[in-house]
């Protein structure tokens, strides 16, 4: 009789053969193959480390989990990384952490934190849930993030913390955010749901806050389809945001050490107020928390996707400078993305603005590259308080936010991710300029 891992290697080796059978690239067909703006970039070692872990058929987190938190927090450099199955849920564990009773001097219901109206809009329904108030600055268009200049005039009596997102890889100066925010003892969460791999003045963004935020959903930097990452090198907020990821529990016991009455070997030993004897630590709540957790086998993904990131990085960051070499002879009427000297940015897309006054409108422009191929997006929410579901929140805004409104109005993106090749590059060049090179009123 075969033995099991006879058995397992010989399915391994046919889902390498499934691969190149089923998922090989295909050849570019200009005008026919759709260019997409992002996607999934994997080969046959994806495929294999899913289909080894669900052999084991463990099927909520737990070793490979395990292994990509921590090959994360390496590779970012932290002390902590918990991982969970979505950026959106990263952010509100992130927000919770810092409302939590088991935080030094946490966020209170009123509270007001900084954040810029051009975002997306799971950066800021966390502090809509808790009870927090968002104070709305405007973006530079061009980098499309917050204006620094504005944070200081925004700050009231009630400013507790700036919740920034790095918006399409691209970085404010965090530099002196952090001045800011240090000089009036404010919390900084980084969403950095879109610029994982972006550094500034050589430091990795998601390493100057209290705590940082990831996505890994499809198009983003490294994908394990849904997932994203909690990091923070703080100690305390670490375990607090992993009570919120796991129901809200009490117990840390780690996995791998864990028998059956807890690696702590206190298990039973623990007191509730008002509750006669002792209680189980497995099932003691110390903070109001969700399940979040993704499963072992997407976090098999991440550790395989981790370990290609130098090179999907690398591929970004070309793609994006051909474009922008491409685009620069249109500048009269796009505006091309601008960046901070200091910035390496591992860029999520290509950001465009058709300039006011331009001879055409956004929507002539992408439709124009939609009907030949090139997918595009727009700037995620665009100005979130004129979203039907945010404009009634309570809020505080500076200024008029007429840089977020022309982004609205005007911005849009293309794609840099590694799948896209030399051939799909070219073509897409050639169809900007083949828009600017069309007839008068076609």
């Amino acid at each position: 009789m075969d033995r099991p891992d006879q058995i397992r290697q010989e399915i391994l080796d046919k889902v390498a053969q499934f691969y190149h059978a089923a998922h090989s690239p295909e050849p570019f067909v200009p005008g026919e193959t759709r260019i997409h703006y992002a996607g999934r970039v994997f080969d046959e070692q994806e495929l294999v480390a899913l289909v080894d872990t669900s052999l084991d058929f463990w099927l909520t987190l737990g070793e490979q989990g395990l292994a990509f938190e921590e090959a994360f927090a390496a590779y970012m450099q932290v002390r902590h990384a918990i991982l969970v199955n979505s950026g959106s849920s990263a952010n509100l564990v992130a927000v919770s952490t810092l409302c939590s009773a088991h935080v030094d001097n946490p966020l209170q219901p009123g509270d007001e934190v900084i954040t810029p109206a051009a975002t997306f809009p799971t950066t800021v329904a966390p502090l809509v849930q808790n009870q927090l108030v968002p104070v709305f600055v405007d973006c530079v268009p061009g980098t499309y993030n917050l204006d620094v200049d504005q944070i200081e005039p925004a700050l009231s009596a009630h400013t507790r913390a700036i919740l920034v997102p790095h918006m399409l890889g691209n970085s404010c100066d965090i530099q002196r955010l952090i001045e800011i925010a240090d000089r009036h003892n404010l919390y900084v969460i980084e969403d950095t749901c879109e610029a994982m791999g972006t550094r500034f003045d050589g430091k990795l963004l998601g390493t100057f806050g209290h705590l940082s935020t990831f996505s890994f959903y499809p198009p983003h930097h490294i994908t394990t389809g849904e997932g994203g990452m909690v990091a923070t090198n703080d100690r305390l907020l670490a375990k607090v945001a992993r009570s919120i990821r796991d129901w809200g529990r009490d117990c840390w016991c780690n996995p791998r050490t864990a028998k059956h009455d807890g690696a702590c070997g206190q298990r039973f030993n623990y007191q509730i107020p008002g509750v006669p004897g002792t209680y189980d630590h497995k099932y003691l709540y110390s903070n109001i928390g969700y399940s979040l957790r993704p499963t072992d086998m997407q976090a098999a993904l991440g550790v395989v996707q981790l370990e290609k990131f130098a090179s999907f990085s690398q591929a970004r960051k070309q793609h994006f400078l051909q474009l922008y070499q491409g685009l620069k002879p249109f500048e009269t009427e796009l505006l091309l993305p601008s960046w901070d000297p200091r910035t390496d940015a591992c860029w999520f897309a290509f950001p465009i603005t058709v300039r006011e006054g331009a001879s055409f409108t956004r929507n002539d422009l992408v439709r124009w590259l939609e009907d030949r191929g090139i997918e595009t997006r727009f700037l995620m929410a665009g100005n979130i308080l004129r979203q039907p579901g945010y404009k009634d929140i309570q809020h505080r805004q500076v200024g008029d936010l007429a840089g977020t409104d022309q982004v609205m109005r005007n911005a849009f993106f293309v794609g840099v991710y590694p799948g896209l090749d030399q051939p799909r590059l070219e073509y897409m060049i050639a169809q900007f300029a083949a828009f600017f090179d069309r007839p008068a009123g076609e």
